[in-house]
């Protein structure tokens, strides 16, 4: 039997900090009003010359030192993003080019703020099937090209970064189990819905959501998910050592906390000095615990995320 287990994490926040007091000199806002109703006090925010393949070759370079693995040793990338460098090539290819490897798969996935779960799914069954060895995946935003910065309900909540992991082949158990929804019905509820179209953009490019509405499936939705992430692997919800939450609203993640049964001593939060970063908000929050001490070899975390579509997911890991 094959299994497939993380073998690295690494992660890149921009070096510019924009926080709450610096937004309130520009919209109708306070530090106070953003904190208590989100969690977030600032968020990181890529330079104008930076692209998200340059925010994701930090993170891998990272990843793959904290592994261990020679960059010549991997034979799969797979990049999570909602903000690609172009509209084709695809990030992945991009980002390939500039590891200077060559030959192996490499693609984007787009599930927005699930895109790291959709992705780290996809290869884990590629592993586990025996198509690859050893997998880069990557979650990397540049959310900034997409925040109308006179928006209130959206300008506060969202920030650039990247967040990596290197999965490799293993003899024991290391994902456990994963699974994966969407639900296009709900497509109007979180989206940017520009479009290029004979050389211009075609509709509003700005990210656009209905924060109740999201609030509220959210809710729902990744508990119910949890559920049944923890009946597949044959575990309890006392079993899970850490929560490692997509970090969009602090209320959604204590919800979430709360129906685990988990104290938030055992939650992964970067969310108010990161800010939503969509795809990369797991691998960032995954890094930060690993590399602060708190999740160790041999844990068992529960990752999960949901974003636009609505499309979300859970993945449960022996670390």
């Amino acid at each position: 039997m094959i299994y497939s287990k993380i073998a690295g994490t690494g992660s890149y926040l921009p070096e510019r900090i924009l926080t709450n007091d610096e937004l309130a000199k520009t919209v109708d806002t306070s530090h106070e009003w953003i904190v208590t109703r989100t969690g977030i006090s600032s968020r990181h925010i890529a330079a104008d010359e930076q692209l998200t393949s340059d925010l994701a070759l930090i993170a891998v370079e990272r990843a793959l030192e904290s592994a261990g693995v020679s960059k010549d040793d991997v034979d799969l990338l797979i990049v999570a993003t909602t903000t690609p460098d172009n509209i084709f090539p695809s990030t992945a290819c991009l980002l390939q080019n500039k590891l200077g490897v060559h030959g192996f798969p490499a693609f984007d996935v787009q599930a927005v703020c699930a895109g790291f779960v959709y992705a780290l799914t996809t290869a884990n069954a590629m592993i586990k099937s025996g198509a690859a060895k050893c997998a880069v995946v990557v979650g990397a935003e540049k959310l900034s090209n997409l925040i109308n910065w006179e928006d209130r309900g959206t300008c506060i909540l969202f920030g650039d970064g990247a967040g990596a992991v290197v999965l490799t082949a293993s003899d024991e158990p290391g994902i456990l189990a994963t699974r994966l929804k969407a639900d296009g019905r709900y497509n109007g509820i979180l989206k940017t819905a520009a479009r290029p179209k004979q050389g211009v953009l075609d509709g509003e490019p700005w990210i656009y959501m209905e924060g109740n509405a999201v609030f509220k499936f959210a809710v729902r939705a990744l508990a119910d998910i949890a559920e049944e992430t923890l009946s597949e692997a044959g575990l309890e919800k006392s079993d899970i050592d850490w929560l490692v939450p997509h970090q969009a609203n602090v209320r959604i993640i204590e919800s979430t906390a709360k129906h685990l049964g988990m104290s938030m001593d055992n939650v992964i939060v970067t969310l108010g000095e990161q800010g939503n970063t969509s795809a990369a908000s797991i691998p960032l929050a995954l890094d930060h615990g690993v590399r602060s001490g708190k999740i160790q070899r041999g844990q068992t975390i529960l990752m999960e995320g949901i974003g636009g579509g609505f499309a979300w997911g859970s993945i449960l890991a022996k670390f």
